[in-house]
């Protein structure tokens, strides 16, 4: 009878752990996915990033070329000045 007894209870036991195991598996597979998400947000994330980032060097690059084709001040030596 105990024999019975343990063996049923094994049984049952390992059917509840069945149970769990779907559940846990389907836990895992969210964060799973969360995570997935979470790193295409961060490559979207950084692409933009980038792409602010080349816009501004480009820019930059855009303002001293001007800067650089502008014509040379013109200083006035000072003994012209004092004549």
């Amino acid at each position: 009878m105990k024999k019975v007894l343990f063996l049923a209870l094994a049984a049952a036991s390992f059917s509840f752990t069945a149970c769990e195991s779907k559940k846990e598996e389907a836990t895992e597979q969210a964060a799973d996915n969360v995570e997935a998400a979470g790193e295409a947000k961060a490559d979207a994330m950084e692409d933009k990033a980038d792409a602010v980032r080349d816009s501004a060097d480009a820019k930059s690059d855009k303002m001293e070329d001007a800067a650089d084709k502008m014509a040379p001040a013109t200083e006035t030596p000072a003994e012209e000045v004092k004549k």
